[in-house]
C-alpha cells in the first residue's frame, strides 16, 4: 500500500513537472494561475490552488490590438455574435433588415454569413452587448476599459468589472466582483477608525447588478466599510433583463466562482433569492443614487451623485451596464413599473397597449417590432414635426406599418403623466388620454465611458477568440 502510494505521488509530481517544462496550456490558454501562479492540468477550467475559473481571466488576458490595422479591413462588415454571452433574447433577430442573416437556433442566435451585410443594427438591439460587427476573419475586437488580473485599471484603485469591463453574463459578472474585492482587500492597510479628516469607506461600489453585488458580498466578509450606489432599484440590470430565457442561457461550461445563487429557473425567481441574501447579509445599498462624477482627491476617490451626495474612498468598483443611463422623461408616473427604456423580448408585449416615446432609429426600430406581435396596439409619440434623422430602410418601414394601421404616430405630442391604466399627451389638438399597458421611452442616454474619461482610465481593443467554444460566427 505504501508502495503504491508513494508511485502515485511521483507520478503525479512528474505530470505537473512535464507540464511545466512543455510550457503546457489549457484548453483556456491559461499556463499558470494569474494569481497564486499554480501550474493547472489539462483541460482544467478552475485553479486547484485559490479556486479562480480560468475562464474569468479570458478577456484580461486577451491580446491588445488597440495599435493594430483590422486583419481584412477592406473586406465587408458581418456581425460576429459570442456563445459565452448571448442570453438567447432574440432581440437581434427582429431587428436585423435582412430575412434569413441572423436566426435562433435553440437559446443562441446565429449569422448566417452569406446573408449578413453588416447593417449593425442587430448590435445596437442586443441588450447585453453579445454581438460586434468585424472584418474579415472570425476576429472579435471589443472596445473595453484595461484591467489586470484582479480587474484593476490603469488608475490604481479603481476596478472595472462586469459589463462594463466587455462582458455581460451573470456568471461573469459574479466571478469578477468578488475576485476583485478579494484583490483590493489583500492590497489595503487597515484603516484607523474614521473621523472628520478620514474617508467614511474603504470601498464604494457603483451598481447593485451580478458584479456588484458579489463585490458587497466580499466586502462584507472581508470587513470592509463600503457603500453601494444604484441609480434604480436593487439589482436594476437584472430586472431589465430578458425574462424566462435569461438563466437558461447561461452557459454551463463557467465555473461560478461567486457567492450568488445561480441555477435554470426565472428572472424573478433569481431576484427574489438575491433580494433574501442582500437582507440576510445586511448589504449596505443606498439606491436611487446616480453617480455622474468619479474625482481623485489625493490618495482617495470622491464619487458624487446626481441628487448631491459625495463618497469618499480609498477604492472604487464600477459594476456599471454599457448603455449608459437613460434619459428620462421627468414626468409624473414615470416610476411605475409600466414604464421601461428598453425592449429584450418583444413577445412579452402580445395583445397589450404600449405607447413608444421617441423619434429616434432605436424608438422606431421598437416601434416595428412591437407592432409585429400578434395583437399589439402601438402608438409612437414624438415632439418634433418629422422624422428627419432616421436611416431610410427605418422610414419605408414605418410607413407601411402605418398604412397597415399597425402603428399610430402621433407627432407634435408630449406625454404628461403616465397612470396605471392611460397616459396623458398634450397634443396640437388638445390634451388626450391614451388607454395604455406598456412605456417605452427611447430617448437616448449618457453613455458610462464618461466616468472612465473623467478619471483617466485607459481603453484598449482587445481581440478574442472566436473557437467553436467560446463564440459563434455563423
Amino acid at each position: 500500500m505504501l508502495l503504491a502510494s508513494l508511485i502515485f505521488v511521483l507520478a503525479t509530481f512528474l505530470s505537473i513537472a512535464l507540464h511545466v517544462r512543455a510550457g503546457h496550456r489549457t484548453a483556456l490558454g491559461v499556463s499558470a494561475c494569474p494569481r497564486c501562479h499554480a501550474v493547472p492540468l489539462a483541460g482544467a477550467r478552475t485553479c486547484a490552488g485559490c479556486g479562480l475559473p480560468f475562464q474569468a481571466m479570458e478577456l484580461t488576458r486577451a491580446p491588445d490590438a488597440s495599435a493594430e490595422p483590422v486583419q481584412g479591413a477592406d473586406a465587408p462588415l458581418r456581425a460576429l455574435v459570442r456563445s459565452d454571452q448571448c442570453v438567447g433574447c432574440g432581440a437581434c433577430v427582429g431587428a436585423c433588415p435582412e430575412d434569413g442573416a441572423l436566426a435562433m437556433r435553440g437559446k443562441l442566435a446565429v449569422v448566417d454569413p452569406g446573408k449578413c451585410v453588416g447593417h449593425g443594427e442587430c448590435a445596437g438591439a442586443c441588450p447585453v452587448g453579445a454581438i460586434t460587427m468585424t472584418r474579415g476573419g472570425a476576429e472579435n475586437r471589443v472596445r473595453v476599459p484595461w484591467v489586470d488580473a484582479g480587474f484593476q485599471s490603469s488608475v490604481p484603485g479603481l476596478y472595472i468589472v462586469g459589463e462594463l469591463g466587455g462582458r455581460g453574463l451573470i456568471k461573469n459578472a459574479v466571478n469578477e466582483g468578488k475576485i476583485a474585492v478579494e484583490h483590493l482587500a489583500r492590497t489595503l492597510s487597515p484603516m484607523p477608525s474614521p473621523n472628520d479628516d478620514e474617508p467614511a469607506y474603504d470601498l464604494v461600489i457603483v451598481g447593485s447588478g451580478p458584479a456588484g453585488l458579489s463585490a458587497a458580498l466580499q466586502a462584507s466578509r472581508a470587513g470592509l466599510r463600503y457603500v453601494v450606489l444604484e441609480q434604480g432599484s436593487l439589482a436594476d440590470t437584472v430586472r431589465k433583463y430578458p425574462r424566462h430565457k435569461l438563466l437558461l442561457a447561461e452557459p454551463s461550461g463557467i465555473p461560478l466562482y461567486g457567492d450568488l445563487w445561480i441555477a435554470d429557473g426565472s428572472k424573478e425567481s433569481l431576484l427574489r433569492i438575491w433580494e433574501s441574501v442582500v437582507a440576510r447579509a445586511s448589504i449596505d445599498v443606498h439606491t436611487g443614487q446616480r453617480v455622474d462624477r468619479l474625482e481623485r482627491d489625493g490618495p482617495l476617490f470622491v464619487t458624487r451623485t446626481a441628487a448631491g451626495a459625495s463618497y469618499r474612498a480609498r477604492r472604487v468598483v464600477l459594476a456599471l451596464g454599457r448603455r449608459g443611463t437613460p434619459r428620462r422623461l421627468g414626468v409624473r408616473g414615470e416610476e411605475l413599473a409600466k414604464v421601461v427604456y428598453d425592449v429584450a423580448e418583444m413577445e412579452d408585449f402580445a395583445g397589450r397597449r404600449v405607447l413608444v416615446v421617441g423619434g429616434g432609429d432605436s424608438a422606431i426600430e421598437s416601434a416595428l417590432g412591437l407592432a409585429r406581435q400578434t395583437g399589439t396596439a402601438v402608438t409612437l409619440s414624438y415632439r418634433g414635426d418629422a422624422f428627419a434623422r432616421i436611416r431610410p430602410r427605418n422610414a419605408e418601414k414605418l410607413e407601411a406599418a402605418v398604412a397597415a394601421a399597425k402603428i399610430t404616430v402621433l407627432f407634435r405630442s408630449q406625454v404628461r403623466e403616465i397612470r396605471d391604466d392611460v397616459v396623458l399627451l398634450d397634443c396640437d389638438d388638445g390634451p388626450l388620454v391614451l388607454p395604455n399597458d406598456d412605456v417605452i421611452v427611447r430617448i437616448g442616454g449618457e453613455a458610462p465611458f464618461a466616468l472612465l474619461e473623467q478619471i483617466g482610465a485607459r481603453l484598449v481593443t482587445k481581440v478574442l477568440p472566436t473557437d467553436g467554444e467560446v463564440a459563434n460566427a455563423g
